[in-house]
């Protein structure tokens, strides 16, 4: 897939990153990965990944009241970091998610999600 080593190159320069993959969430299948995981096991990120993104968008507890309104990303806090989950938007299928794992103290959580905006936008643009 053009632009994916790209990407996750762009994701790990971003301040604070500790690791980065491109997740398949209809399957929990790691598209691609860099960087460490939690656990140092990428497929089982992955496989989180698909979990958490699965129960936000198919939840009603979690659907927008707005019509037609997309999730955005995900972020999850822990004491030492944040895990970023943002969905990329496609005209098609929209599998894949952006993971980005981002250490609490080195990282800028508001930086982080503008530059996984924009990894995603230029992930469908390739």
């Amino acid at each position: 897939m053009p632009g994916v080593d790209h990407c996750l190159q762009e994701a790990m320069a971003i301040p604070g990153a500790v690791g980065a993959s491109i997740v398949d969430y209809t399957t929990g299948f790691p598209v691609a990965t860099t960087g460490a995981a939690p656990n140092n096991d990428h497929e089982a990120a992955a496989a989180g990944t698909a979990d958490v993104v699965q129960a936000a968008t198919t939840r009603s507890l979690y659907v927008s009241a707005l019509p037609h309104d997309l999730l955005e990303d995900l972020i999850i806090t822990t004491a030492g970091g944040y895990h970023l989950l943002r969905p990329v938007q496609t005209d098609f299928d929209s599998r894949l998610v952006l993971y980005l794992w981002l250490d609490r103290v080195q990282g800028n959580l508001a930086v982080a999600r503008r530059r996984m905006q924009t990894l995603a936008d230029e992930l469908v643009a390739t």
